[in-house]
């Protein structure tokens, strides 16, 4: 099954790093959030991706031509422009298919295209800027299980700020940025069958509003409700947030080995 990431978007509110790279471009410790997201679904299986391009897409392009070069030991005679690749120390069983999806198409046209791209299938979709620690077996098995179009993980984000339990006006609990107790969200981690192309009208629709919306309308959407780790990358505070977790050497979305 192929595993549809949505990249081609402009990431204004991260304007400090995207303005010479998409935001699914931006580090993460040593690598760029894309490769944190994919590693989760290769951890878990789904090793077949296709990346919607847009803004700078061709950083993206880049990053994948040069990916086993950069794992492996290269030999290169500067006469002839001759390049031997050596020994590679590690490298990821991935298919990547890079697809132009327009430079000004939004969500909603690039998820179109993802699915006229493949025809008939059945496919998993996600946002190239966010990491979850999502059981995407349990989720596939969910979706399968309710029988309906279309599929959304819900999730409930960390609050932003901490916590005060009272007593009157003593405060008998603290707890620090605690997940929220409600208010469950678009995590992204969809599932889709192929007829959800037919609610999407070109590439000038947003995803988020008459597609979903539509589906919804019609009990054609269900969620896979996440209660675990789930954090976006939107602004530099969340960028520092992740590379301060990535830090500790045991972040909470690194489902692989």
């Amino acid at each position: 099954m192929i595993v549809g990431i949505l990249a081609g978007g402009l990431g204004t509110r991260l304007a400090e790093q995207t303005d010479v790279r998409p935001k699914p471009m931006v580090d993460v410790g040593p690598n760029p959030i894309l490769w944190h997201l994919m590693k989760i679904y290769g951890a878990q299986g789904f090793n077949e991706f296709m990346i919607a391009l847009g803004y700078k897409g061709e950083v993206i392009k880049d990053f994948f031509l040069g990916y086993r070069n950069r794992a492996s030991d290269l030999t290169v005679d500067l006469a002839s422009g001759d390049v031997e690749v050596g020994a590679t120390r590690h490298t990821d069983d991935w298919r990547v298919h890079l697809l132009e999806t327009g430079q000004n198409t939004l969500t909603g046209g690039r998820v179109r295209r993802l699915l006229q791209a493949n025809p008939g299938e059945r496919m998993m979709l996600t946002y190239g800027d966010a990491v979850a620690n999502v059981d995407l077996r349990e989720l596939l098995a969910f979706h399968e299980a309710h029988g309906r179009l279309a599929t959304v993980t819900a999730v409930r984000p960390p609050a932003r700020f901490g916590e005060l339990t009272f007593d009157g006006d003593k405060v008998i609990d603290f707890e620090e940025k605690p997940q929220t107790s409600e208010g469950w969200i678009n995590g992204g981690f969809f599932v889709l069958e192929p007829q959800v192309v037919d609610y999407i009208e070109g590439d000038s629709t947003i995803w988020e509003r008459d597609p979903m919306e539509a589906l919804a309308g019609e009990g054609q959407l269900m969620a896979y409700r996440h209660g675990d780790f789930w954090q976006c990358m939107d602004t530099l505070r969340d960028k520092r947030l992740l590379d301060e977790l990535w830090d500790t050497g045991d972040p909470p979305w690194r489902v692989w080995e």
